[in-house]
């Protein structure tokens, strides 16, 4: 084995030397490095340098870890901390990137990024292609390539006169030459001597390519200022008519410092404003109640049915603008309570042949909870939630619209921009509401954009929707982050402090410590973490109201919530007229014919109302119902194809002199039946539109009963979110991962002794270990004798192979059992499966 107090080789032999602790840390930030596990560590290295997984970590890492990154991809390789910190820090130094330098190191060095000792930093090849800088892909830092790499192609000559014009001494040779000009470009006081004598058009030149792009054209015969920078290399050319500015030049003209404007530390979210605690809460438990009225307003709506579902999924643009118009509000928010339903399962498709979205069973046990508890569920489901509303409208990858309840909605980064925003918030002082842009500009500095930056990039995005989304749910109130919101994160609330009660307006001074941002909570301990909730909300959550108040007018006022037996059948014998902090309902002819529809007899809707009014029921309104139980039901009609039956003649003869029955195309088949070519729902709603109460009837004669909440679809499960890549393992796992890893890798790694023979093949760590079956035989039971340890080399029934190393225990019947190092635990292996033995060096296991 290699001397542990050697300097690593490579990235694997670095992770060799790490203990379990720092194994485990790369392991969780990195878990698609172990899907699926890996056979050892060398294998694990393997992985940690593919590009998929490359790209994927450094998406992930900070700015400050990203710049320091960036840096290390235009230094030597190695570098040292020394040169790393003059290319963050500068010529003058700058102490925040001094203190901040070895944090960014280290998540780089966690991740596997970056590898070996301080005096030899590398950066794993596949991020220093992808971060150095290319004619194809520029440097982020704006940087070109080093003299030596733009000379590449030129010419000894050339090269020597270039040295020549810069004032240095001719060389021998073109490499000598590159080096003398690197030294230059690299020695601060030369270069200033240098430059000190140049045009002061040529130093405009260079001002405009020093931070990038570092490539211009020129023309065949150069302008004096462009030939002044030629001659002496400050420009190179690369290609015909393409020059470049070298990376020491510029590296001279930034005062060593790689990037233009370094950021070491994360920018503070700043309060805007703060209100005192109980307001926030009280505007937060109001903004709740609401959004549960709507969602119930919105699945009542499609009791009987919603819209049809679109043949390739989802609701038309005609359909929610219905929606829309239905919940009194615009588009994108009826949007995002559709979508809220859906993901928590209260709505869904019913799967007939005339596709309708309606509610599911479940949002009628949804409806029987508390308040507090159905909140919960509607806040914890957008919390974890995939979906995502705010891009209805938008353009898929191959240019189709995207509709609500429809595909392509889900964006996997949804969950953790939420869960990290409304951790931002928990982060501010009690009350306090941050601003937006600070906000942003905090993610933007936590997951910055590889690339040109963007107003419009989908995290910045996620996190103004989700700003907003959180105020209409509750969570928030008056943008400061509610007591119930920060129990939803599984956060304990903070300690009380007494302080003057600031206004609106007010700024708060934020004094922000950087912190990792928190893992997520598991499913158990989100829903902990949701009934903690709800449990804080539901006192501040209004109390349901057994009672109503009549007037004369023939409305009924409902100065709160109402109990749901009251509210339900409220709902069916009359309208909502107007909605606030009291729901004004009104009784009409057609609301009350609703009601005995439903079942309901004029001495139920009497009782109901004296049970439940405060006020006594006015006179009109007892007309009214008397006036229409007196004519339901009157008048008969069933499936003929529809047939109206009725004991007094003179109503159908009324019915018959009438113009407007003319599309029904009625005719009498004795003095009390009438039959008709329409349906029977049709001669029900022109007979009813003609000022009658007619009422169906089955074929046996009775009358038919009809519930609002009849049309319900089959059980349906919620949506799973579509997960953002491999899930974080848990300690469990990662225990399991590391213990196999290190296994695998002693089994790949162990020194063999020779063999007896002198095989030297059979000594390749690299190749399975390959003898007789009596010299496996022989060697196994004389390990069982001593004790010692071997390297197997065993294919399973599958055909797979692989090495490990073995204790035997016993050997019998063509089978060896023995304790397995690789696996950890006892097993038994066939011998004819086993395609060569050797022993293992001394002191090995």
């Amino acid at each position: 084995m290699s001397d542990p107090a050697a300097p690593p080789r490579s990235l694997a032999e670095a992770l060799r030397v790490r203990d379990d602790a720092s194994l485990a840390v790369l392991l969780r930030s990195r878990p698609d490095l172990i899907t699926p596990v890996p056979t050892d560590l060398t294998q694990l290295a393997t992985r940690a340098g593919t590009r998929a997984s490359v790209v994927r970590a450094l998406e992930r890492l900070d700015r400050c870890a990203l710049q320091t990154a960036e840096a290390l991809a235009v230094a030597a390789d190695p570098a040292t901390y020394d040169e790393l910190l003059a290319l963050m820090a500068g010529d003058e130094g700058d102490p925040a990137v001094a203190g901040a330098l070895p944090h960014a190191l280290a998540t780089l060095r966690d991740q596997a990024l970056v590898w070996g000792a301080d005096d030899r930093l590398r950066l794993v090849r596949t991020a220093r292609e992808l971060l150095a800088p290319s004619p194809q892909h520029p440097s982020p830092t704006g940087l070109g390539p080093t003299v030596q790499e733009a000379t590449a192609g030129m010419s000894p000559g050339r090269i020597q006169e270039i040295v020549t014009t810069a004032g240095l001494p001719s060389t021998h040779d073109a490499v000598s030459a590159v080096s003398s000009l690197t030294a230059l470009f690299g020695d601060r006081r030369r270069m200033a001597a240098l430059l000190t004598g140049a045009p002061e058009e040529s130093r405009e030149v260079l001002s405009r390519l020093v931070w990038g792009p570092p490539y211009g054209q020129v023309t065949a015969d150069p302008a004096p200022r462009l030939r002044w920078l030629l001659d002496r290399g400050l420009l190179l050319p690369t290609a015909p008519g393409t020059v470049v500015l070298p990376r020491e030049v510029a590296l001279h003209l930034r005062a060593g410092r790689a990037h233009r404007t370094t950021e070491p530390l994360p920018p503070p979210v700043e309060a805007s404003a703060t209100h005192r605690p109980q307001v926030v809460d009280a505007t937060a438990a109001g903004q709740a109640y609401t959004a549960l009225a709507t969602v119930e307003e919105l699945l009542k709506d499609w009791d009987e049915g919603g819209p049809t579902v679109l043949r390739a999924g989802g609701l038309s643009v005609r359909d929610l603008k219905r929606t829309a118009v239905a919940l009194d509000m615009s588009e994108p928010l009826a949007a995002f309570w559709v979508e809220l339903a859906y993901a928590a399962g209260l709505l869904a498709s019913d799967g007939e042949a005339d596709e309708r979205y309606a509610a599911t069973p479940a949002y009628d046990e949804w409806l029987e909870q508390p308040a507090a508890q159905r909140w919960a569920l509607l806040a914890e489901t957008w919390l974890t939630a995939t979906r995502t509303s705010g891009v209805i409208g938008g353009r898929d990858a191959k240019d189709r619209t995207l509709s609500a309840l429809g595909p392509g909605l889900d964006r996997s980064a949804a969950p953790e921009v939420r869960h990290r925003v409304l951790t931002l918030l928990a982060g501010l002082p009690e009350g306090a509401s941050p601003s937006a842009e600070s906000v942003l500009a905090r993610l933007r500095w936590e997951r910055p954009l590889r690339g040109p930056q963007r107003d419009d990039d989908l995290r910045g995005r996620l996190a103004r929707w989700t700003l907003g989304e959180a105020e209409m749910l509750g969570i928030t109130g008056r943008g400061a982050l509610s007591a119930h919101g920060r129990a939803l994160l599984g956060m304990p609330l903070p300690e009380p402090v007494p302080e003057e009660p600031a206004g609106p307006g007010d700024k708060l001074p934020v004094h922000h410590r950087p912190a990792p941002p928190p893992e997520p909570l598991s499913p158990a301990e989100q829903a902990t973490a949701s009934a903690t909730a709800a449990r804080l909300l539901a006192p501040l959550l209004p109390e349901p109201l057994d009672h109503v108040l009549l007037q004369a007018d023939l409305t009924a006022v409902a100065p709160g919530p109402l109990q749901r037996p009251l509210a339900a059948m409220l709902d069916v014998l009359a309208d909502v007229e107007s909605k606030g902090g009291a729901t004004v309902y009104r009784f009409t002819p057609g609301s009350v014919r609703r009601a005995l529809d439903a079942g309901r007899s004029a001495s139920d809707l009497h009782a109901f109302l004296a049970e439940y009014a405060r006020t006594p029921v006015p006179q009109p309104l007892a007309y009214l119902i008397d006036d229409v139980a007196r004519r339901h039901g009157h008048l008969r009609v069933g499936a003929a194809s529809a047939y109206v039956r009725c004991d007094d003649d003179a109503v159908l003869n009324e019915i018959l002199a009438d113009k407007r029955a003319a599309g029904l195309r009625l005719r009498r088949l004795a003095p009390t039946v009438l039959a008709a070519q329409a349906d029977p729902a049709a001669l029900l709603e022109g007979l009813r539109a003609m000022g009658f109460a007619p009422a169906a009837e089955s074929a046996e004669g009775d009358v038919l009963i009809t519930r609002a909440d009849a049309h319900r679809t089959p059980p349906r499960t919620a949506p799973e979110p579509v997960p953002d890549g491999p899930p974080t393992p848990d300690a469990t796992l990662l225990t399991a991962a590391i213990r196999a890893i290190r296994a695998g890798d002693l089994a790949s790694t162990a020194p063999r002794k020779p063999a007896a023979t002198g095989d030297s093949a059979a000594m390749t760590g690299g190749e399975l270990p390959r003898t007789t079956s009596a010299e496996t035989l022989a060697t196994m039971q004389a390990a069982v004798l001593t004790g010692e340890a071997l390297w197997i080399g065993y294919v399973n029934a599958e055909g797979a192979a692989s090495q490990r190393v073995i204790a035997p225990v016993r050997v019998e019947g063509g089978f060896v059992t023995a304790y397995d190092h690789t696996a950890d635990e006892v097993r038994t292996y066939p011998l004819h499966r086993i395609t060569g033995v050797a022993e293992l060096a001394d002191d090995q296991i």
